[in-house]
């Protein structure tokens, strides 16, 4: 009860944030809502006077960093989309990116000191002021007694505290939702924030990040689109992570837009590659790629950091997302409504038609565009009206993957405003398609099949033994099926049961060897 109570009092508290910065409906788009929420806002404004600095976008980043670090996770996707909002909002809300207030150098060697079971200088030469801090860490650049120069990431004190506590209000928040806007439950806001919730908790335990962080920078060897700094294992811990200092640029920077036009447009490309093949390729992906998180370094190559949350897709998403996309390079909307509905997302009393119709109606009006040219605030709009119409339900697996692709392409279109999100994705796409749903496949299924076979055949007489000794025991008696019923053992009953029994096992077997014979 108490719990509850104190996170009720949380989220008043955000309601009242957001008003002291004139945030919850700023002035500049009081006009832009309806007339009762313009009453609101204007009531609301009464509060924050003095302290209406900046513009809209600015006020809303700075009341973000008041309410806590899961409120800046969530205003950093917001800022990968200037697109989608007022370009001066944007900008404002673009300090989120790598610019949020650092804590004492005191309190991170405290962190290091109890971490590492001594003074940071038994392991570093040197060690910097911070030199980035994000939402639930900041980085300090160090040397190690061996000459190596590093980055040290140390957690916020108490974070793990402050983002339960973020979460929980953000919950509540979903649970309101369900309550009262009954159209919203397709949505399924509670599902959305539960998935949101155990990627985050997962982001703070560095030991799990330098573990990510490994697994990346195989896919980055393998594919050769990007490049992972080096970690020092013996340094890691749950509130410590050191790795390799990468001296670069960071595409949060305005530097990079002064790029030249093919650097930019290659470097867009990169990023939209790096996501699609590492998602496609490993089921794996960066689930956080923010510009404060993307770097270009010395020769020119793109660099990924803060592995806090991966993204993780099962072998059924990746080909029901590599087929919608390639459908939508082929223009094949037919193929795309079928793959929605053979994996049950468009519910079955629906029409494929109908549906494959309403999918042209939103990618032939795009498609071949520039992204200058595409308002993706009405495509998104569209895409969220056609969801309703069919009841289609927000699938909370595939959360991280829509948030991350959002975050990618926004970062694209700002180093590129001329981006093609198609052409760009063709290779990666094609090369995809060949292998999950051209033959390749086939061939990989019946490799994978022959080896279940196997695995079945060999257990297959031991399972048979079993069942006759388990359908003896129970025509003898000697086990009940029904224990609310005794069982008083009858000569002529355990006579009738058994030709009963022994059908049973024979069907067994049957069932076992013609599955085992299809699967060849």
């Amino acid at each position: 009860m108490f719990k509850s109570l104190m996170t009720v009092f949380r989220l008043l508290r955000t309601g009242w944030v957001m008003i002291r910065h004139d945030a919850l409906v700023p002035a500049e788009y009081a006009p832009m809502v309806p007339w009762p929420v313009q009453v609101i806002g204007g009531i609301s404004r009464i509060f924050s006077l003095g302290n209406r600095k900046g513009n809209a976008g600015e006020r809303f980043a700075r009341a973000l960093q008041d309410l806590g670090p899961a409120y800046i996770k969530f205003g950093q996707v917001l800022s990968t989309r200037g697109d989608m909002f007022d370009e001066e909002f944007a900008r404002g809300l673009s300090r989120l990116k790598d610019k949020v207030p650092p804590f004492s150098m005191e309190k991170a060697e405290a962190m290091m000191a109890a971490e590492w079971g001594a003074p940071w200088s038994k392991h570093l030469a040197s060690l910097s002021e911070p030199v980035a801090a994000a939402s639930v860490a900041q980085v300090h650049k160090g040397v190690l007694h061996s000459g190596e120069t590093v980055a040290v990431k140390v957690l916020r004190p108490n974070i793990h505290a402050r983002m339960t506590n973020d979460m929980a209000t953000i919950a509540l928040v979903a649970r309101l939702a369900h309550r009262a806007v009954p159209n919203l439950r397709r949505l399924r806001p509670k599902e959305f924030v539960a998935e949101a919730r155990r990627a985050v908790m997962l982001e703070l335990d560095l030991r799990l990040e330098a573990a990510a962080q490994s697994e990346m920078a195989e896919i980055a060897e393998d594919t050769g689109l990007f490049r992972v700094p080096n970690l020092y294992w013996d340094l890691v811990g749950k509130d410590v992570l050191v790795s390799e200092w990468i001296d670069g640029t960071p595409f949060s920077s305005d530097t990079v837009l002064e790029l030249p036009e093919k650097t930019r447009q290659a470097l867009a490309t990169k990023v939209i590659q790096s996501f699609l093949a590492s998602t496609f390729e490993w089921g794996v992906f960066h689930a956080d790629m923010h510009e404060g998180n993307l770097f270009i370094d010395a020769d020119g190559q793109l660099v990924l950091l803060d592995f806090g949350i991966l993204g993780r897709l099962g072998e059924e998403e990746i080909r029901f997302e590599i087929e919608t996309l390639f459908g939508f390079l082929q223009r094949d909307y037919y193929r795309i409504a079928e793959v929605h509905f053979d994996i049950g997302y468009v519910p079955a009393h629906h029409s494929v038609e109908e549906f494959a119709s309403a999918l042209r109606a939103v990618g032939e009006p795009i498609f071949g565009k520039n992204a200058e040219d595409v308002s993706m605030a009405k495509v998104l709009m569209q895409l969220l009206e056609i969801t309703e119409i069919f009841d289609m339900e927000l699938q909370p697996q595939l959360i991280l993957l829509q948030k991350t692709m959002m975050q990618t392409e926004g970062v694209a279109r700002r180093l590129d405003p001329s981006f093609d999100m198609w052409e760009a994705s063709r290779p990666v796409v094609e090369k995809a398609v060949r292998r999950e749903v051209g033959p390749e496949r086939y061939l990989r299924d019946f490799v994978h099949g022959l080896g279940r076979t196997r695995r079945t055949l060999s257990i297959l007489p031991e399972a048979t033994d079993n069942i006759a000794k388990l359908a003896q025991a129970w025509a003898d008696g000697e086990i009940d099926l029904y224990p609310q019923k005794p069982i008083v053992p009858q000569r002529r009953k355990r006579d009738a049961l058994r030709p009963i029994a022994y059908a049973g096992i024979g069907a067994t077997i049957a069932l076992a060897a013609s599955w085992a014979a299809a699967q060849l």
